[in-house]
This record gives structure tokens, sequence and C-alpha cells, in this order.
């Protein structure tokens, strides 16, 4: 989209290589995959699975397996809000949400850690509950918290290998993926635990196994907290360099300055910049293609925003660095 102001020299451009496949005429699309099978096959596996293990749980009075049915039911809390968010993607653009609703996924993303973080410190808790006042009972029921744990193992790992192949790019995935593999972790160590207790007679490894495992957990998905965190606040992306763009933009041909650089995420997969170019170039067209073209080859910015302009009016825009706002 062109737009020009009679009334200043400026030259506003934008496009959203989102929409058109991406790379202008590289031949390369990065669009997010769709996760729809994954997320409705994860999401019968543990509904599944929660109602095998709450019903073993109450039939042999195990308050560690009806403890963690009602974990295992957050899983599914867990997958549903990252399924909404790659949903709300999709919706388009409308005049009161002009840029659409892809910040859900960043907002699944964290609720998706906050809830695991959560669920581990429920864990942690009773745990240390458990170390004061050990259940002798637990040995007896090694067995059959043994075989339902591994079904958990065969579950959860089965549900975290259909988000794997998205985690390095999408935000939210990784954060599906982390919440099903820290539970496979966790079912694991049951299954260890209850093995050592019907062999050894040892009732406390349950509880310590279980606070092992949390710790490893929380170390694991802080990182995800932090990251979703960080981009609800408009924070610039890991994989974006802002002063790698700074420069960039000031190497394109005809740039003599660049001010009021804003990069930010728009969804876990989507990431825009705006920018102030100071040139005097001609070919504005050329400018504009080439700053795209290397912006989304180099940095994977689908949404770009320019504003060209001359030396005259950069004296004098209101957005110019020492003239009351940051640039």
């Amino acid at each position: 989209m062109s737009n020009s102001h009679d009334h200043t020299p400026a030259h506003v451009h934008e496009h959203d290589h989102s929409h058109d496949g991406g790379g202008g005429g590289r031949g390369h699309s990065h669009a997010p995959a769709n996760f729809n099978k994954a997320f409705a096959i994860g999401i019968a596996l543990n509904i599944g699975f929660v109602i095998i293990e709450a019903f073993y749980g109450w039939r042999i009075n195990s308050l560690a397996l009806l403890a963690d049915a009602g974990h295992n039911l957050s899983d599914v809390a867990g997958l549903l809000l990252a399924w909404g968010g790659t949903l709300a993607v999709k919706l388009l653009p409308n005049a009161r949400h002009t840029y659409g609703f892809k910040r859900a996924t960043i907002l699944a993303a964290f609720a998706n850690a906050l809830l695991l973080l959560v669920a581990m410190g429920a864990l942690a808790w009773e745990a240390v509950g458990r170390l004061s006042a050990p259940q002798a009972e637990l040995q007896a029921q090694g067995v059959t918290i043994m075989v339902v744990a591994g079904i958990g193992i065969l579950v959860n790992t089965a549900t975290a290998l259909l988000f794997m192949r998205g985690g390095d790019s999408d935000l939210n995935i990784r954060g599906a993926f982390l919440h099903m593999a820290a539970d496979a972790l966790v079912s694991a160590g049951v299954v260890v635990a209850g093995a050592l207790t019907l062999w050894m007679g040892w009732v406390w490894l349950d509880p310590v196994v279980s606070l092992l495992i949390a710790g490893v957990i929380v170390w694991g998905t802080w990182d995800l907290f932090k990251q979703s965190l960080h981009l609800l606040f408009d924070g610039v992306p890991d994989s974006v360099d802002p002063a790698a763009v700074r420069t960039l933009l000031l190497g394109l041909p005809g740039v003599a300055d660049v001010h009021d650089l804003h990069v930010w995420a728009m969804g876990t997969s989507h990431i825009a910049l705006t920018a102030h170019l100071v040139t005097d170039t001609a070919d504005t067209g050329a400018l504009l293609h080439e700053a795209e073209e290397e912006l989304h080859e180099h940095f994977e910015i689908r949404h770009v925003t320019l504003q060209l302009e001359t030396l005259a009016y950069a004296q004098s825009c209101a957005l110019r660095p020492g003239l009351g706002c940051q640039g």
C-alpha cells in the first residue's frame, strides 16, 4: 500500500509478506504449519488418559494417581489454549482490530508457561508434604502405579512428537511441546520411583523424584515464560538484532538516515517493523522493494511499514530524536 501526502514530502509504504507467500520473488515461504490435526489427536489422547488414570486412582485409592490425573487435565487445558491461539491467528483483521488476532498465540504461550509453572508448584508442595509423612501403602500399589504411569509416558511422548517440528519457529507450538514433554518426564519418574519403591520399599523416593522432576521442568519452562512475557510488552523477538536491522536499512542505496525504528512480534510467528527512512532517491519503488526483500530474507520480518522522508522534512518530523519522541 502506498500513500503520498501533498502537504508533506513523506511517503508511507506498507507490505505484509505473510499474505503473498513471502520473499517477493525469492520463491520461499515460511508460513506457519497447520497443527489442527496434532491438537485434535493430542487432546483426544490426553482426555482418554485422564479418564484411565482417574479410574484406577479411585479404584486403588491412590492419591498419587488422582493428583496426576488432575495435573494431566491441565494438559488438556494447555493444548486447548495453544490450539485456540493458532486458530485466532486465522481470524481476519477488521475495523476495530486492524492487526487481527495474531497476538493470541503469544497470550497462549504465556498462559501455557504459567499453567505449567503453577502445576509444578502444586506438585512440589504435595511432594514436600509427603516427605514428612511417607505413605507406606504405596509399596503395595507399585505395579498398578507403574503400569498407569507407563501409559502416561506413551501418551505424552506421542503428543509431544506431534509438535516437535514446530517448536523452533513458533513459541506457541513450543509451549505445547514443552508441556507434553514435561509430562512424559513426570510419568517416567513415577515409573522409576514405583519400581524402586516396589523393590526396595523406599516410599520416600516418590516425593523426592517428584521434587527433582519439578525442578527440571521449571528450569526448562522459565525461558518460555520470559520470552512470551517479553513479547507481550512488544519486545524485539530474540531472532532479530535491532542494531543489525538499522545497519541494513542504512546500507540501502540512497538512505541517509533511519529513525523511529520499531520491531515487535504481532504473533509467535509474525514479526512487524516500522521505520522512517531519510532519502533523496527518485526511485522510491525500487528502494521500498529492496528494503522489504532484505528484511524478509535476513530477519523473517513479514509486515513492513516504511515512511520515506526528504532531508528537509526529516528536520521537522515530530518523531525525530530530539523533538520529543524516541526514534
